[in-house]
C-alpha cells in the first residue's frame, strides 16, 4: 500500500509540475502577444488582456514569477553594457 501511495503521490506531482509550465507558457506567450500587437508603440492592455490576468491569478498562485515589466531605458542600458563586455579591442 505504501509502494502504490508514493507512487500515487509521484504522479501527481509530476501532473501539478507539468501544469505550473503551461500556466507559465500561456503567460508568456501573452505577454510576446501584446507586445506584438502594440509594436512601435506603447503597450496597451485590452479589457479581454485584463480578463485573462484575473483568470490566470485566480488559478495559479505563483503567476507573478511569469509576469514581465521591463522600462525600455532597462533594456537598452542592459544591451549596451553586453557590447561593451563583448566588444573585442583593435
Amino acid at each position: 500500500m505504501l509502494i502504490l501511495t508514493t507512487l500515487l503521490g509521484t504522479l501527481s506531482s509530476m501532473f501539478r509540475v507539468r501544469a505550473v509550465l503551461e500556466l507559465e507558457n500561456l503567460a508568456l506567450r501573452h505577454q510576446i502577444g501584446v507586445l506584438q500587437r502594440s509594436a512601435r508603440k506603447r503597450c496597451k492592455l485590452t479589457a479581454a488582456d485584463r480578463l485573462f490576468w484575473v483568470w490566470l491569478s485566480r488559478i495559479w498562485s505563483d503567476w507573478r514569477s511569469a509576469l514581465a515589466i521591463v522600462k525600455p531605458e532597462t533594456v537598452v542600458a542592459g544591451l549596451r553594457a553586453i557590447m561593451c563586455a563583448v566588444r573585442v579591442p583593435n
